[in-house]
């Protein structure tokens, strides 16, 4: 990852956090292209061993299941995601009641991570260790109000949101889609017709936030 510089504020807000040693869930939220995913790594990184990456996107429903669905043609939109899953994960990292315990004894837990050149996830590629601090975990809908996205903010102890100029965050989404294959028309096509949709549904949820960080890197 090139180097990026998170802002003192910001890392210090979440250093704060894990100031008392315990464990806490840091989500990180924000529309297509926004750069949450490069705010997420940046921070864990800065972070050291106290922080684990998580990804929301690990839990995209597989291509295959997609196509049974008949949803292939809007993979990214919220019906797309094993959503019970990403929550049974969170759950379990909280080590809430009614999750299997963690701490020292308890050793890692795997969470799927998501693939872009393959365009698919790998089962159990991140461990979580039981003396890291935070997970952050990112992605579009963290901070979505209906269900089943709803279960998922009460799980976190805090949800920032990646605010960014609407016209940077399409360039980097149209580069990104041609990076990985598609050609531009084809590219613009699915950012109007999948990309676009979503952002407007999420940047919606951006007021249930706990604090919004504007990023341009």
């Amino acid at each position: 990852m090139p180097h990026v510089v998170v802002p003192p504020a910001v890392l210090a807000r979440a250093a704060a956090l894990i100031a008392d040693g315990s464990r806490r869930l840091l989500g990180i939220a924000g529309s297509p292209g926004a750069g949450k995913s490069t705010f997420a790594a940046a921070l864990a990184q800065a972070l050291g061993d106290r922080a684990q990456l998580v990804p929301m996107d690990g839990f995209h429903l597989a291509n295959r299941e997609l196509a049974r669905l008949g949803r292939a043609a809007r993979k990214g939109a919220p019906d797309t995601f094993d959503v019970a899953g990403y929550v049974a994960l969170l759950t379990r990292l909280r080590g809430t009641p009614d999750a299997a315990p963690t701490g020292p004894a308890a050793g890692p837990v795997y969470a799927p991570a998501f693939h872009r050149e393959i365009e698919e996830s790998i089962a159990g590629e991140i461990a979580v260790l039981p003396e890291t601090s935070l997970v952050i975990t990112e992605g579009n809908y963290l901070l979505l109000d209906q269900a089943p996205w709803s279960a998922v903010a009460p799980l976190l102890d805090e949800c920032w949101f990646i605010s960014v100029d609407a016209d940077l965050r399409r360039q980097r989404l149209l580069a990104r889609h041609q990076r990985y294959g598609r050609d531009r028309d084809a590219a613009l096509r699915w950012m109007a017709q999948t990309d676009e949709p979503n952002a407007r549904l999420i940047d919606a949820s951006a007021v249930r936030a706990d604090l919004t960080v504007a990023w341009d890197a």
